[in-house]
């Protein structure tokens, strides 16, 4: 290739619409027994500050780069130095908005520059009478590169290939490669993605040999009929190859084929059967690996071969709270494997191409995969969409070139099953083109663009992100709205649905997941949907103490941000599973275990569309208020895919059934994988539930939905005055106040009525925690009214209300004395007036010293749950320290809830001078639900960051009758109103008793 042309504009390209000059055309991404040399690693570095600060002469062999620092490649230069100080600029976050003037494709010009240059030494013969092939797996956002001084060409597209031949330009011995990359470029319109703008070499690069007899591209179809089990395979090759898969019995064979396998196994999620093949020529050996299957719509339904196929997804992105978008290929082993393990089944990557090795892992460990082309810009949005590209025929060649990178690329991943246009990139005849070409090359998979919300035109699914309940309930019936064209209402409602992105996972949520599932699950047009997202893209940081903690959006003092907007995953940024990735494994599960109602056996009802239930192993606990009572194997016979069946109790359950003593006694079943599967080690549990075997345990009832009893036991002690102390059997009262200072000898704040709860993100980012702070929820003040004392306890009546507001809560706490050394509170609460409203939380707060810091409760657990999102726990006996039961979402936000409490104990773990008691033991008529911090709500309200927390001393208590509940409020559906906290009349009753010796003080 002559490259001279390339050097009469040099700059010119960074502004240019086209997609790049000089590069090879687009092929399949594969590896070959071919001489490769890999030129990842320590690479010189300057960074100029845009076009006018550019380095004479850099690209020049001779250039003496001594000077210059270096900087790891791949690597994004931004979060270069992270945890520490960054020493290339600092990474910035928004949106929607783009943090350039929106005038395409011109850029500011002030305009980060990297330039790059590595010293590589090439073998004598290295090509082999071949070519010679540079490739880029991605450059952000736009590059020139010269190899030997000569200009090979330039590229945009930042998270597609990018290759030179420079076959003509590389030398045996010392060579010299010079890369400028660009942070903002026209490409940069292209790419408002909803992350962290980052610049930089972020993928590998290598030097290929291309042998002269080699094989230049392939692509392999390989077909999977259910009806018959015939697999029909045949490869189109660029090269004279031969085709050999020792499994299929070819040896040898001609790649065109076609070839009819029958009794193939066919690649699905749940079995991701590869068939291994190579493609040989005289001169290359490519290894392959083959995975027949059919991805299809019949009927208006989603079919993977032949079955109706449901998504339990997740959106991805690319992201290392160290790296940024350069990820190593453990890092993404670990993703796949965790998505494994919590019944995730589908990838949609998010919004561009990611590194092909994900793809690789996609194929090996079975998920479904939505491949995203680089494209969104939906900053447009800002403007009415004026000049929006999608729509312009100027960007017709730039948005055609990435469709097409992406899809030769990808193109032989059996795991890839659709390919998405983009995302949020409004509407337009560009989209429909590249749709068209996508067609034309790969007829056999589907295509995905969500923006087209009306039309559908040139989509094979009907996809929307966050529609609330009643609109996916619409649309399962076939009831959407109708856009008043026949024929096209008529295509669409002939269309799968699919909710390329829902339920937000941002901070403490999302809330309502079951609900969705359930809807999923029983309309067969539904093809199910994928979370927002995967993991919080949280950056690394230190404090000044070293303390490692995540930081977001603004915080690199970024003129325009989102905030922690980008902190909205299912993994903490470290990858730790949330609360939320927990309770989505759960209402995911492939396989749901319910009590029969004929009583004394299960209903399994597998929910895999290829596989039975024949690997699980299965097994049983009977516990009796928390203990266990007697535990065993359950023979359940294996379950076919789609099928159900009941179980009858194995006799041993029914004997230990018979034989338990009084109380709470719950059943858990489980299902756990009999041997070892690629993704996750035998025992690892697949779906459990549990069962409530006496009527009151078997229904999860709220002190909203119930009277409230008495604790039990009668009046023993009447209330004594001594001066200003109140004294009722083992509590101490302030007499003016009618406030609980001690019980024993424990020291105590509270306890008194609380409404408010630090806001989580899914309030914040609503109208609901506007609307609570405008209602002055968060600044209530307390009135005593009157203390009562009477023959066998005291009452408080007080009047709760916000400055400057009438609006009040009327609490009345009635206190008595029992048997036990115990105290009753019963605390009933009313509107002085209908609120317009809800509440965040109703229950009491109080305080402990901060030597009480163990837990043990019997309720939910071990985790954190709420009123929408407690499908992940089960009753138990539990313990735990206060700083564990603590969750640490990026931005603080009320969390750490135990729900449904029938008792709990607050004990110290270590000698406190001073105490003879050595904790508080809490009961609630019926239930009641717990949050324990070693720091206040409003600390928690104030705290931006983790590190922004540090204990007061204290450990305060919430004790709870219930919550608001979570939703998905940040982006996505509201509380719905079942989960409303509604400002009604109420009633709360506690009680609490010293504990002495891990005893309660008789």
């Amino acid at each position: 290739m002559d490259h001279a042309h390339l050097d009469r504009t040099p700059n010119s390209y960074v502004e240019d619409v086209s997609p790049g000059r000089g590069r090879a055309r687009p092929r399949a991404s594969f590896s070959s027994d071919a001489a490769v040399i890999e030129l990842d690693g320590s690479w010189s570095f300057r960074l100029a500050a845009g076009l006018h600060d550019l380095t004479p002469g850099y690209e020049n062999p001779a250039f003496d780069a001594e000077s210059w620092t270096h900087i790891a490649v791949p690597s994004c230069w931004q979060m270069d130095g992270i945890p520490g100080p960054t020493r290339f600029g600092a990474p910035a976050y928004t949106n929607i908005t783009y943090p350039i003037p929106i005038d395409p494709p011109r850029v500011p010009e002030e305009n980060p520059t990297g330039e790059y240059r590595r010293v590589f030494e090439a073998p004598e013969n290295f090509t082999g009478g071949g070519a010679a092939v540079l490739t880029f797996e991605g450059v952000d956002s736009c590059f020139a590169v010269w190899l030997n001084g000569v200009r090979l060409g330039d590229g945009k597209g930042s998270r597609l290939p990018t290759e030179f031949d420079v076959t003509r330009v590389l030398r045996p011995g010392r060579n010299v490669l010079a890369v400028r990359v660009h942070q903002w470029s026209a490409g940069t319109y292209l790419e408002d993605q909803d992350m962290w703008w980052l610049s930089g070499i972020f993928r590998s690069v290598r030097l290929l040999a291309r042998p002269a007899d080699g094989i230049r591209d392939f692509f392999v179809h390989a077909d999977y009929d259910h009806r018959s089990g015939l697999g029909t395979l045949r490869i189109d090759v660029e090269g004279d190859a031969r085709l050999t898969v020792p499994e299929l019995g070819l040896a040898d064979a001609d790649p065109a084929g076609p070839h009819a396998v029958p009794g193939v196994t066919p690649w699905s999620d749940e079995q991701p059967r590869l068939y291994e093949g190579e493609l040989t020529t005289a001169a290359e050996r490519v290894p392959i690996r083959i995975g027949f299957r059919r991805i299809a719509v019949e009927d208006g339904v989603l079919t993977g071969n032949g079955k109706p196929l449901l998504f339990r997804g997740v959106n991805r992105h690319e992201w290392d709270p160290v790296t940024g978008r350069t990820l190593s290929r453990e890092t993404m082993l670990a993703d796949v494997l965790l998505m494994k393990r919590h019944n995730v089944n589908a990838v949609r990557t998010s919004h561009y191409p990611p590194d092909p090795a994900f793809l690789d892992l996609c194929d090996e460990y079975g998920l479904w995969v939505i491949d995203e082309c680089d494209l969104e810009t939906h900053g447009f949005s800002k403007n009415a969409w004026r000049g929006n590209p999608s729509d312009d025929p100027v960007w017709r060649a730039a948005l055609l070139d990435r469709a097409e990178r992406m899809v030769e690329r990808d193109k032989n991943h059996p795991s890839v099953v659709m390919w998405s246009l983009g995302n949020e990139a409004g509407t337009g005849a560009n989209l429909e083109a590249m749709a068209g070409w996508i067609r034309d090359r790969d007829p056999d998979r589907l295509i995905h663009y969500e923006g087209d919300w009306d039309n559908c035109a040139y989509t094979d699914v009907y996809s929307v992100m966050y529609p609330d309940y009643p609109s996916v309930a619409a649309v399962a019936a076939g009831q959407e709205p109708l856009t008043g064209d026949p024929v096209n209402d008529a295509r669409r409602r002939a269309m799968p649905f699919l909710l390329c992105e829902y339920a937000h996972a941002m901070g403490n949520g999302p809330g309502g997941l079951r609900q969705y599932q359930e809807m999923f699950q029983a309309h067969r047009r539904l093809a199910g949907g994928f979370v927002w997202e995967w993991i919080d893209h949280g950056i690394a940081r230190r404090d000044v103490q070293g303390t490692l903690y995540y930081v977001y959006g603004g915080d690199f003092g970024e003129p325009v941000h989102d905030g922690n907007f980008i902190a909205d995953g299912l993994l903490f940024p470290d990858r730790t599973p949330s609360p939320g990735l927990l309770e989505y494994a759960k209402v995911a599960e492939p396989v749901r275990i319910e009590a029969s109602p004929q009583g004394r056996g299960i209903v399994v009802r597998n929910l895999h569309h290829a596989r039975d239930t024949g690997y699980l192993r299965w097994t049983w606990r009977l516990e009796v208020d928390g203990d266990l009572a007697a535990d065993g194997e359950w023979n359940v016979p294996a379950v076919g895919p789609g099928a159900q069946d009941r179980v009858a109790w194995p006799e041993a359950l029914a004997k230990a059934v018979e034989a338990a003593g009084p109380g709470e006694r719950w059943l858990t079943v489980s299902a756990q994988l009999a041997g070892d599967e690629r993704w996750a080690a035998a025992g690892h549990t697949v779906a459990w539930a549990q069962i409530g075997l006496d009527a009151d345990s078997a229904e999860r009832i709220s002190p909203l939905d119930k009277p409230s009893v008495r604790v039990g036991g009668v009046s023993v002690r009447s209330p004594r005055r001594h001066g200003d102390t109140l004294v009722l059997g083992a509590g101490r009262f302030d007499a003016v106040t009618g406030t609980l200072v001690r019980l024993g000898d424990l020291p105590v704040g509270g306890p008194r009525v609380d409404v408010w709860r630090a806001l989580i993100d899914n309030d914040r980012f609503s109208s609901l925690g506007a609307a609570w702070q405008q209602a002055g929820l968060d600044r209530l003040r307390h009135k005593v009214l009157d203390v009562e004392i009477g023959d066998d306890g005291f009452t408080v009546w007080t009047r709760i209300s916000p400055a400057g507001s009438d609006l009040a809560l009327l609490a009345d706490y009635h206190w008595r004395a029992e048997s036990g050394n115990r105290l009753v509170l019963t605390v009933d609460t009313a509107p002085t007036r209908p609120w317009s409203v809800p509440l965040p939380r109703l229950g009491v707060a109080m305080t402990v010293p901060g030597e009480f810091d163990r837990v043990t409760w019997f309720g939910l657990g071990p985790g954190e749950a709420y009123r929408d999102s407690d499908t992940a726990v089960r009753v138990g006996r539990y313990e735990s320290t206060v700083e564990a039961m603590q969750t640490p979402y990026v931005r603080p936000q009320e969390n750490g809830n135990r729900r449904h409490l029938r008792w709990a104990r607050l004990t110290r773990s270590r000698h406190a001078a001073g105490y003879r008691t050595r904790g508080m033991e809490i009961t609630g008529s019926p239930r009641f639900d717990m949050t324990v911090k070693p720091w206040s709500t409003q600390a928690l309200q104030n705290a931006a960051h983790t590190v922004d927390l540090a204990p007061d001393g204290r450990v305060h208590l919430h004790i709870d009758l219930e919550h608001h509940g979570l939703g998905s409020g940040s982006c996505g559906h509201p509380v719905q109103p079942r989960h409303h906290l509604a400002a009604v009349p109420a009633r709360l009753t506690l009680g609490f008793r010293p504990v002495e010796g891990g005893r309660a003080m008789a």
